[in-house]
């Protein structure tokens, strides 16, 4: 035992003992929610909107969430995942959607939005720029209460769920440009990598974002040359800080951009953003000057896209040829690197 301080007959000095406060579980207040997850309608959906671990600690708190069976399937996960978690697994699909909260990763279709009652919540992607004006006056006549992944913001003024998917675009954009630089793919032959003796290839990326710099990390480590355009020089400095070498940054002059696209092997593009006034169109004209077999890919199709060529594609046909450059347009494939994403 310590000793007693002189200065007092009561042991609280630095040689004497304290008190501790004694640890009480806090008890859990609040409304308790039933939450649906229904499974994927989109055949090449893999995600989860909650993982077995999710379920588990919304389902400790006194939530109900109701899981349809076989809805983990695409993730290599089993009903018996979830229903050791906690999770009440349905069969009935019509069941999922009578949830207070409706919880997927694809917007919700024509036929689910039937199944929807007024006052319900709904979560998911939403991606307004690829809906129909019918689907949107559907879901506000529905008086559903609508949240999309995308435009979840934290008090930081971040957007999470984007970042997160960012980070993993920007990084598989790489592979994607190096697969389709093959003449395996109509490509120009050419290795997006250092090799001894012969030029490195250049990427071009358009937007210093989280993407952009998960997509410069990528290319810088396979041994290319980078060139990053963006119109906030905060972005280009954060960039130029957090990957730790000097490379080629530049604000989107025409003529400079112009003359990058024409040497450029793999043009990366990121530059529209759909809650701010930063936004930027690379012109048809632009894009018919740059190399035959060059790979396009433009991560920005979920907001409108930012290539003038650019053609919203899927995972059955991703790519179509303009100008001799081949256009990698599809939107939220982050869903094929499944592992990647963060639990929720």
């Amino acid at each position: 035992m310590a000793s007693i301080g002189d200065k007092s007959n009561f042991p609280l000095y630095s040689t004497g003992l304290m008190p501790q406060e004694e640890m009480l579980e806090v008890k859990k207040t609040g409304k308790k929610l039933t939450i649906g997850m229904p499974k994927e309608k989109s055949k090449f959906e893999n995600r989860l909107a909650l993982t077995p671990q999710g379920i588990e600690l919304l389902v400790e708190n006194g939530h109900t969430v109701l899981f349809e069976s076989g809805a983990g399937q695409a993730a290599n996960l089993s009903d018996q995942d979830f229903a050791e978690c906690g999770a009440c697994i349905v069969k009935n699909n019509s069941e999922i959607f009578k949830a207070e909260i409706v919880l997927k990763i694809s917007p919700f279709t024509d036929e689910e939005l039937d199944l929807l009652s007024p006052g319900q919540t709904i979560i998911s992607l939403v991606q307004l720029h690829q809906q129909s004006r019918e689907l949107i006056k559907k879901m506000l006549s529905k008086k559903v209460n609508a949240i999309a992944f995308e435009l979840i913001k934290d008090n930081n003024g971040y957007y999470p769920v984007t970042r997160s998917m960012s980070e993993i675009e920007g990084a598989a954009s790489i592979m994607i440009a190096s697969e389709y630089l093959s003449k395996a793919h109509n490509g120009k032959g050419v290795l997006l990598g250092g090799i001894t003796g012969v030029s490195p290839a250049e990427v071009v990326i358009l937007g210093a974002g989280t993407a952009g710099e998960s997509a410069a990390r990528a290319a810088l480590g396979l041994g290319a040359t980078v060139k990053v355009f963006d119109n906030s020089f905060k972005n280009l400095r954060e960039l130029q800080l957090h990957i730790g070498q000097r490379i080629f940054t530049s604000v989107l002059y025409p003529k400079a951009l112009t003359k990058a696209l024409k040497s450029a092997d793999a043009v990366i593009g990121n530059l529209r953003y759909l809650q701010s006034g930063l936004s930027y169109m690379v012109t048809e004209d632009q894009v018919s000057k740059m190399k035959q077999g060059s790979v396009l890919i433009d991560l920005s199709m979920g907001q409108g896209g930012c290539f003038e060529s650019s053609i919203c594609t899927d995972f059955a046909h991703p790519v179509f040829i303009k100008h001799g450059v081949i256009h990698y347009c599809v939107p939220t494939w982050p869903l094929m690197w499944l592992e990647q994403q963060p639990s929720h």
